[in-house]
């Protein structure tokens, strides 16, 4: 059996092995069955794969290496994350860990996020290992967990305590990238992601006087934080362009004959967004050209009678490459003073859309689906390659698939329903294979 029949039931399989991460040791299932399996297909073929936790139980991840002709070349790594955020199944068309396939598609959490890949790379790995084939240069397979709550049981601890696995790597490819966005008729194009938002995790305080409900006085800790986050969330951060999204909305202007003018872009880009197919692509890009802060967690007193000495709220803030340090000024002067904050942050990744990789990208599309053009562009969330990078690893978002032009991709991340059309991940494993025989 080749790649392409076995990516199916590998994508299934994982899928109904449950690695949900609610971000909490307590209740998160782990990733240990998943890593178990992977390692053990790996190991069916001859991989010597290495399987590690990071010192939690049941945190798996596993790499492996092919090795390549060419020693003196830099490394490729292929990663993806066997993690998936929580779903509720009465939420769901099919149970979320069921795997199912009906109607074209391969159901379930994960199915985009990311476990297609995860299958993709197995299916991959195992053809190339049972061929014999010697690829140009060493690649590096990374299943890993916890990227859905920043990696720090997977590529992070891995990156700071088990560099030499990755020894040699330059490149890498991972999520959220080499998918198709229909933009009208015979007109497909895939995005491939160069760069990536800082993520920064902003905790609020305010404190005041305490007292009993029946006597209300204007120094209330609860008011005070309710202004100041209600003024967080009616700004706007100021449009920033980046190189990738430059480069997109050049090239979309071109494709779909409706230029996006660069003086102000934001009615455009809406108006994008009301072609069939197109909503996603327009939230991806309206997210791409300003740092963003969704107010996600408030907190504030125990009882309806009593009024809270102090109240809490928490942000989740995505800002554009070089924009950290204006960000946090920003920030500042929109909270305004009586308000105590801190944060913690990820940094943004960023590289230029060039070089044989991104010409074997092009190739290896270009094979399976004739005349269609290769995009960059700017992802507003965060994934492993943030960690990756900390080892000078340079990183694209490439994770082929050919969706059909109607499907919202960008929903699907965490969403419900999740699926992946059969065509388009038999399509993707197509791609992935040309891509790793000659990269």
């Amino acid at each position: 059996m080749g790649a392409v029949d076995e990516v199916v039931g590998f994508a299934s399989d994982l899928i109904r092995i449950d690695t949900t991460n609610t971000g909490d040791e307590a209740t998160t299932v782990g990733e240990r069955a998943a890593a178990e399996y992977v390692a053990g297909k790996l190991a069916e073929v001859g991989y010597d794969a290495t399987y590690l936790e990071s010192g939690a139980r049941g945190r798996g991840n596993v790499v492996a290496r092919l090795a390549g002709g060419d020693p003196g070349r830099g490394a490729l790594l292929v990663h993806a994350h066997l993690d998936v955020v929580p779903a509720d199944a009465a939420d769901w068309s099919v149970h979320p860990l069921s795997g199912e396939v009906a109607d074209g598609y391969l159901w379930g959490r994960g199915a985009i996020d990311m476990k297609h890949m995860v299958a993709m790379s197995l299916a991959v790995a195992r053809q190339l290992k049972r061929e014999g084939h010697v690829p140009p240069r060493d690649l590096i397979f990374a299943f890993v967990a916890d990227e859905e709550s920043g990696g720090f049981r997977g590529a992070r601890w891995l990156a700071e305590h088990r560099p030499d696995l990755f020894e040699g790597a330059t490149e890498a490819i991972g999520e959220v990238g080499g998918f198709s966005v229909t933009l009208r008729e015979g007109v497909r194009a895939y995005l491939v992601q160069t760069a990536e938002k800082a993520a920064l995790w902003l905790r609020l305080r305010t404190r005041g006087q305490g007292g009993h409900g029946s006597l209300p006085h204007a120094d209330s800790a609860l008011a005070t934080l309710a202004d100041a986050v209600t003024r967080l969330h009616r700004h706007s951060f100021p449009v920033v362009w980046t190189d990738p999204v430059r480069e997109l909305v050049t090239a979309l202007g071109r494709l779909t004959g409706h230029p996006i003018p660069a003086d102000d872009p934001e009615p455009a880009i809406a108006a994008l967004g009301e072609a069939p197919g197109l909503g996603g692509l327009s939230r991806l890009l309206a997210a791409a050209l300003r740092d963003t802060a969704a107010v996600t967690i408030f907190n504030a007193g125990l009882k309806a009678n009593v009024i809270p000495g102090s109240a809490t709220a928490e942000a989740d803030c995505r800002v554009l490459p070089g924009r950290e340090e204006a960000f946090v000024r920003e920030l500042a002067a929109v909270l305004g003073p009586g308000i105590e904050w801190e944060y913690d942050s990820l940094p943004a990744i960023e590289t230029t859309f060039d070089g044989s990789l991104v010409e074997r990208m092009r190739a290896a599309i270009g094979a399976e689906d004739p005349g269609a053009p290769l995009l960059p562009y700017l992802l507003p969330a965060a994934t492993d390659a943030k960690s990756f990078q900390s080892l000078g690893i340079r990183h694209f978002g490439f994770a082929p698939v050919r969706l059909p032009a109607e499907l919202d991709f960008p929903a699907l991340f965490h969403g419900v329903d999740e699926r992946v059309p059969i065509d388009g991940l038999r399509f993707g494993t197509r791609v992935l294979e040309r891509l790793l025989r000659d990269c």
